[in-house]
């Protein structure tokens, strides 16, 4: 059994919200992503809103980063060329 965690660390500063995600796994590298967000001058004061953005974006560059990772491992143990993982 094997098991992999996400940490979520989340940095405000005024109306912007930055996460950056690690996945902690026994994989070779560290896979790590960032991602933000900014709230409008028009928009009530939400942070939780603002939070769930930015990790929400931190999340999905994190996924596609473990598929290129998973493509490229797929190529190096098959010696294809252009592997392309299918979403489902």
């Amino acid at each position: 059994m094997r098991q992999w965690s996400v940490r979520v660390t989340l940095f405000e500063q005024g109306d912007d919200t930055t996460a950056t995600v690690a996945l902690l796994a026994d994989a070779p590298e560290a896979l790590t992503a960032r991602g933000t967000s900014h709230r409008s001058a028009g928009d009530a004061a939400s942070p939780h809103i603002g939070d769930e953005v930015a990790v929400a974006r931190a999340l999905r560059r994190l996924a596609d980063r473990l598929v290129a990772s998973a493509e490229a491992d797929i190529e190096r143990a098959t010696g294809e060329h252009d592997v392309q993982l299918r979403a489902r």
